[in-house]
């Protein structure tokens, strides 16, 4: 997994009625299966989404054939087959351009910790049905003749936009602890309400999420985040004390309210963040966790309260969450360092240098623009004339990089020299001299922009004899040109 940003949308999908068309690939699978003497259904969320009207993505079907059985009706049709969960009785395949999950009858339960079911195969598609998480999701249509089968009122519960159980919550959560945050997960993606049953169920069982693995709950919660209304889910899940066994730093943004220096929520200050960023992973976990650090850095003063350098603590608290989730150290090291510099720009209104600017770039890298959003979207207050202050400064800040990035190439800062040149020059071999030189040009750079090679030699001449260095002689080999594209 993990990264369910919301990619750029290249064609549009086609609708379910033209996936299972008379003459469609899938179409011409399901005959196949019926003409063989078995079943196949489409399932789960294809179904749900089709009465949402939202398009077909992957297809996920049901059938009574054995995965042997499975595989050797889909091989002569498919582009491509594989066969990693077939021991859980899944077949995959890519039938011309869709993904498609062929998945034997069966119900599944998972022990604690572990990332796959323990799985038994069954014989009709109700049984089949009846073990899915919710009943949104426990709809099928038999195929080829596009019946539909809803054995427990998912068609109702979708116009309703209510999630349930099909069987009973505490059995349902019992045997898979991770539906209690899919739940969460589908009222932020979809914009449904829970059922009331559900929700006691969550309440009274949460504790049974620490059975689950935390690469589960780690996609989960990805899913949850860059969903349409993450907010609301948050604040309901942390309601039911699911996210204080996962993500405890949450609930502890609710800060006493001090009789005297009262302060923001920091908690709905939080989610209103979230929802003022656009649906991307790493910007929403930076949003979701830039100020944990508040609660350990709160004091209260004279002047009121004040959380000092809780960017420094939230970022290193942030990335301990997300490390012990199991997130990609790519996406770990993006939110720790959107979380360390989201407080900078609040010294903006004093002034700065052109210095300053390029530190400001220079330490973002390549997560400026995500950087920049997250300092919007940290704006939450009523008082328009401040958050109208704000804007203009970070426009007038952005007008300012573009400026210098036009002048200097400020994405790509670096000394005016690279090592081959300073190691020529001083008559060193490779080691901590030569990047103690880079680091002087470095900061040189950044103080006064690109100085040029001449320029660069006599300022690395400087800081060598004030080391005791004597440069070996005026060898100054030139960086190689640029070739043309």
């Amino acid at each position: 997994m993990v990264s369910p940003s919301v990619p750029d949308a290249v064609q549009p999908r086609p609708s379910l009625d033209e996936v299972l068309a008379p003459g469609s690939p899938v179409d011409g699978i399901a005959r196949r299966f019926v003409d063989s003497g078995h079943e196949l259904y489409l399932v789960g969320g294809p179904v749900r989404d089709a009465l949402l009207g939202r398009p077909a993505q992957d297809l996920d079907f049901a059938t009574d054939a054995t995965p042997e059985e499975t595989e050797a009706m889909l091989q002569p049709l498919a582009e491509s087959v594989w066969l990693q969960g077939a021991k859980y009785g899944t077949v995959g395949a890519l039938l011309s351009g869709i993904h498609v999950e062929i998945t034997t009858f069966r119900t599944e339960k998972y022990q604690p910790s572990s990332r796959h079911p323990e799985v038994t195969f069954e014989k009709s598609i109700e049984t089949d049905l009846s073990r899915r998480d919710f009943t949104v999701n426990a709809m099928a249509i038999r195929l080829p003749d596009r019946e539909p089968v809803d054995p427990f009122g998912g068609r109702r519960d979708v116009d309703r936009r209510v999630l349930r159980t099909p069987a009973d919550p505490r059995d349902s959560f019992s045997d898979d602890p991770l539906r209690m945050l899919r739940a969460f997960r589908f009222a932020s993606q979809l914009g449904f309400k829970i059922d009331r049953e559900a929700r006691v169920a969550i309440e009274e069982l949460a504790s049974l999420i620490d059975t689950v693995s935390a690469e589960r709950i780690r996609d989960e919660l990805s899913r949850l985040v860059v969903g349409r209304e993450p907010a609301s889910a948050l604040r309901l899940a942390d309601s039911t004390g699911l996210t204080d066994r996962f993500l405890p730093e949450l609930s502890s943004l609710k800060l006493e309210q001090d009789p005297v220096h009262r302060h923001k929520d920091v908690f709905a200050h939080t989610l209103a963040v979230i929802e003022r960023t656009a649906p991307e992973l790493e910007l929403r976990l930076a949003a979701l966790l830039h100020d944990i650090g508040k609660p350990k850095t709160r004091t209260i003063g004279p002047d009121g309260v004040s959380f000092h350098h809780h960017e420094v603590v939230g970022a290193r608290m942030a990335a301990e969450r997300l490390r012990a989730l199991r997130y990609p150290n790519e996406v770990v090291q993006e939110v720790e360092r959107l979380i360390y510099l989201h407080h900078r720009f609040h010294t903006y209104r004093l002034g700065w240098s052109d210095s300053a600017v390029r530190r400001y770039v220079r330490d973002a890298g390549g997560e400026l623009v995500q950087l920049n959003a997250l300092v919007r979207a940290d704006c939450t207050t009523r008082n328009a004339t401040k958050a109208k202050q704000l804007a203009e400064r970070m426009d007038e800040l952005e007008d300012r990089i573009s400026a210098l990035a036009q002048r200097e190439e400020l994405e790509r800062i670096r000394p005016d020299l690279d090592g081959e040149q300073v190691m020529a020059y001083l008559g060193v071999p490779p080691g901590p001299i030569v990047g103690e030189a880079l680091a002087a040009l470095l900061e040189v750079r950044l103080e006064e922009g690109p100085l040029g090679e001449d320029e660069a030699y006599s300022r690395l001449d400087a800081w060598a004899r004030e080391r005791g260095i004597e440069p070996a002689g005026d060898k100054r080999p030139a960086k190689p040109k640029k070739k043309k594209a």
